[in-house]
């Protein structure tokens, strides 16, 4: 059976086509798999498990009847939703897992992250990473009302697009030379990671051998999901 691969959805209500990919995709895509792993940025923003919105809660309840049928779902944080915490597992069935974590995926060992920490050119964005993840500000944040944590929520991600729209590509996209010494030091030659939104498969020479970088798509305009099987990989587009 095949083990299936999704990051950066972005869900929200603002995007209710995209919800409603991602719910068929549960429905009708994960029915004979061995697993599925969400790489990071399953919802545009997650303020804490004790905000949830009703669109919110129909995402919740789909993941719930996959991992009730048997489907092992596992989800990383990302920069947007890395607040998922106990009580989002005790509502989907779903695991959390580390950034990075090492999967034996049909006997290669796999590394597999969000890919935020690979953007290691774009320097303010990893100091406002090291910010937010924090305990201090994690915990004061949480401290706040769900209204003064979305006001704050909003206010960084209007920075973020302007920010975006200023840099140029290979600032924000993953470092090659970051991207080879997180792998050697994890002792891997496959990887596979989201959050740069340009799907595709690179192939290069590590320490003399062979290694594959798989960059998972968004889910903005379509679905992306990356399928697989002891035959190999297909990164494949899934039209609403």
């Amino acid at each position: 059976m095949p083990t299936l691969f999704i990051s950066d959805l972005h869900l929200c209500k603002d995007r209710p086509q995209i919800n409603e990919l991602f719910l068929n995709f549960l429905t009708t895509d994960t029915k004979e798999i061995h697993a599925l792993y969400i790489l990071g940025d399953l919802f545009e923003v997650w303020i804490g498990d004790d905000v949830v919105t009703a669109e919110d809660k129909i995402i919740l309840a789909a993941l719930k009847s996959v991992t009730q049928s048997g489907i092992p779902v596992y989800v990383m944080h990302g920069n947007r939703d890395f607040f998922l915490a106990e009580q989002f597992c005790e509502q989907t069935g779903s695991q959390i897992i580390a950034d990075p974590s090492i999967i034996d995926l049909y006997g290669t060992p796999t590394l597999i992250m969000h890919g935020d920490t690979l953007c290691t050119d774009d320097t303010s964005y990893q100091q406002f990473r090291s910010m937010v993840r924090s305990e201090i500000w994690q915990t004061q944040f949480l401290a706040m009302t769900p209204e003064q944590r979305q006001k704050i929520a909003t206010k960084y991600r209007n920075e973020s697009k302007i920010q975006t729209k200023l840099k140029e590509a290979k600032i924000i996209d993953a470092n090659q030379q970051t991207i080879e010494t997180v792998m050697q030091e994890n002792n891997v030659l496959h990887l596979i990671h989201g959050h740069t939104h340009r799907p595709g498969t690179h192939h290069f020479q590590l320490n003399n051998n062979s290694a594959q970088r798989v960059v998972l798509g968004d889910w903005y305009e379509h679905g992306s999901v990356l399928i697989v099987d002891k035959s190999g990989y297909d990164l494949k587009t899934l039209e609403r």
